[in-house]
């Protein structure tokens, strides 16, 4: 498991709570994470928890998989009040599927708390959610666009507002969502928030923010060395040209016997070729990439997380924080043009505590990007060797 840099004014100030016992937490949300399944903290949520409840300002750079989300969500249910139905933490997201993930999070945790989540993003109804916000939520996620809409109709009101949290920071400053994330600070945030960023990677971007908005925040920083999730077994397959690359995804899809699977693409075109050779081959699969609409992209995902459908393909659109459970494989169909992505894109198998594999097909043109990614988190990636079945069962 990835090692822990903390950078803080006081080292004795803040403990590692080895358990969630140790946390002094709410008995209603130590049933909820027990229920939820979690048995200890993961290294970033022994650190990071004990400080969101001090009520100090913090930044969190952890890898996909190991717990961010339950950190800032034990963090916020500990510190609001179930008792005023009135929006006490907000969380910003850079996708909707993000957004529905982290309210199933905080929902599950906080069963037993009498709490109401809302999930505010756009290509949903409006009227829904300024009826939603008018009868009171305790916590708010939501894309920047929607959650800007809301504050400016003054139906998504803050006075109250204890907690802001942006999680994949670095993600919606490179989405474009920058100005917006500045218009809802200065849109009347008050003055005491306490401010949560948390994400996989870190960005200029992401640090001028900190350093703009958040007050002497608690640095807690995976080392570079070790973003790598340990869980992963990382392989490649040379297949020198791109026209090579479904004739192995054909041969991966008849000798593997997987749980569930996920396949990225650089680009929806992509997606679509790939999709129409499966479909004529009578390889079942779903698809899911932004052009779609929000109630086809729930139901695809909702298919994919009951286990309906075991193939899913898709854009870097799910590369970021979504938790289902049963992936064992992700296929990098194409190289990822950002190596950030890389990290965030295997994280969807091996979450936290359990084990994946990844198999990247890799073009002689992506060759030197893939070295690049070799290179920058310090691993070193193997051929797939032809015995895949003890690949997948080991």
């Amino acid at each position: 498991m990835a090692s822990l840099e903390i950078e803080e004014t006081n080292e004795n100030e803040f403990t590692i709570c080895p358990s969630f016992d140790d946390m002094k937490l709410k008995e209603e949300i130590l049933r909820g994470i027990y229920a939820y399944g979690f048995e200890k903290p993961s290294p970033i949520q022994q650190k990071a928890i004990p400080i969101i409840i001090k009520e100090r300002d913090i930044i969190g750079q952890a890898q996909s998989g190991t717990g961010k989300t339950a950190t800032f969500g034990i963090g916020i249910l500990q510190r609001i009040s179930f008792e005023k139905k009135v929006t006490q933490a907000l969380i910003l997201v850079p996708t909707r599927e993000l957004a529905h993930q982290i309210k199933k999070v905080l929902d599950s945790i906080g069963e037993y708390c009498n709490i109401s989540v809302h999930a505010c993003i756009g290509g949903t109804n409006v009227m829904d959610d300024i009826k939603s916000l008018r009868d009171g939520q305790h916590i708010v996620v939501g894309t920047p666009g929607r959650i800007y809409d809301m504050i400016n109709r003054n139906v998504l009101v803050l006075n109250n507002l204890m907690m802001l949290i942006l999680d994949e920071a670095d993600q919606m400053l490179d989405r474009g969502f920058k100005a917006q994330i500045y218009e809802i600070f200065n849109l009347g945030i008050p003055e005491k928030t306490q401010i949560g960023l948390f994400s996989a990677t870190w960005t200029p971007e992401a640090d001028e923010i900190a350093k703009k908005f958040m007050r002497n925040p608690i640095v807690i920083k995976v080392q570079k060395d070790a973003l790598t999730l340990d869980g992963i077994k990382q392989f490649k397959v040379d297949v020198k040209n791109e026209e090579y690359k479904y004739g192995v995804l054909v041969d991966l899809y008849r000798v593997i016997s997987i749980k569930q699977a996920v396949i990225f693409c650089n680009l929806k075109k992509k997606i679509d070729e790939v999709a129409s050779k499966l479909k004529a081959d009578n390889l079942s699969m779903v698809c899911l990439h932004g052009e779609l609409e929000q109630k086809e992209r729930d139901k695809i995902m909702k298919e994919f997380r009951d286990g309906t459908t075991r193939i899913l393909l898709t854009t870097d659109l799910l590369a970021r924080g979504i938790d289902i459970q049963q992936v064992s494989l992700v296929i990098n169909y194409d190289i990822p043009i950002n190596k950030e992505m890389y990290i965030h894109r295997i994280g969807r198998s091996g979450r936290f505590g359990r084990k994946g594999v990844a198999i990247n097909f890799v073009t002689d043109k992506e060759a030197p990007a893939l070295a690049e990614i070799e290179s920058h988190y310090q691993t070193s990636i193997s051929e797939l060797p032809n015995d895949l079945d003890s690949v997948m069962n080991s």
